[in-house]
């Protein structure tokens, strides 16, 4: 008997082929923000930059840097930018806002240590600007004092030398008669066409409530008004009511709202403010509307 023996081959079970794996090309967009990553090459000054591409911007929010503290300025952007990688966004024409690579918002830190003054302040600018002026940090201490340029301090005296005179000879003398002066005449300036009452109502430790009102002492209507005045103790406007504030150093402009821009003969506009001050508070002692000089009560 012949055994016939097969070899008998099963053929395994095909596996499914795996799909090749799709690798996510780097991309220098931030889908979630919309940011561009980007290197500094150059820092101009304490708000404007060069960027790796060769774009020169200007970091968005920020105030042009006071001449006193322009040097300070910049070397905090060198330190905290030049060669650094950071993310921009929002880019329009010549402006962006930046972050530093650990998410931190730029303006937002140099407007907090004091190097630069927020531009069109809002919400947590305000809040830094204010903590930096209170604590004197940066360009709210010496030698700017939160001013846009440092006082000089230095006079330029002229010391002329009067030259040598001979004597006159006696004999030579003339007689002379002399004519007296004409009288001087005094014309009194005309009287002040405002007066100005500011007055401070509530006070509390780093700020303060102001009422300020103005009556027209003149004989002709005033249509439309900015009183400007100088603080003496480096406070700042916060909110203003019945007017609109512009501030740039210690120097304040209210400009009239539009209910209010009117003021006839005899009559009288109010507004008023919320301020930040650092310790004292002094009133000021001078006011100018419309570049006119005022009285104060």
């Amino acid at each position: 008997m012949v055994l016939l023996v097969c070899a008998c081959t099963t053929e395994s079970p095909s596996r499914p082929v795996s799909a090749p794996v799709q690798l996510q090309v780097p991309t220098l967009i931030n889908d979630s923000r919309g940011e561009v990553s980007a290197t500094v090459r150059a820092v101009v000054d304490g708000r404007t930059i060069e960027l790796d591409g060769g774009e020169r911007v200007r970091i968005s929010q920020l105030a042009q840097p006071a001449d006193c503290w322009a040097p300070g300025a910049r070397a905090f952007a060198e330190k905290w930018l030049l060669a650094k990688a950071v993310r921009v966004s929002a880019m329009t024409p010549g402006e962006v806002n930046l972050r530093l690579e650990d998410g931190t918002d730029y303006a937002l830190l140099a407007v907090r240590e004091g190097i630069l003054r927020a531009q069109d302040a809002a919400g947590s600018l305000v809040e830094a600007e204010l903590a930096a002026a209170r604590d004197d940090r940066g360009l709210w201490g010496a030698p700017c004092n939160g001013m846009d340029a440092t006082p000089s301090s230095t006079a330029t005296t002229t010391t002329s030398t009067a030259p040598s005179q001979q004597q006159p000879d006696p004999s030579q003398q003339a007689v002379t008669t002399t004519t007296p002066p004409p009288p001087i005449v005094t014309t009194q300036p005309p009287p002040p066409p405002c007066a100005v009452s500011y007055r401070a109502d509530n006070q509390w430790q780093g700020g303060f409530q102001a009422q300020i009102t103005i009556r027209n002492t003149g004989r002709t209507p005033i249509n439309g008004w900015s009183l400007s005045w100088t603080f003496a103790d480096g406070q700042t406007v916060r909110d203003m009511w019945n007017a609109s504030a512009s501030q740039r150093g210690s120097a304040v402009t209210a400009t009239a709202a539009d209910h209010n821009r009117a003021i006839q003969p005899g009559a009288e506009a109010s507004l008023g403010f919320l301020g930040s001050s650092r310790g004292r508070n002094t009133s000021p002692d001078s006011f100018t509307l419309n570049g006119a000089a005022c009285t104060t009560s």
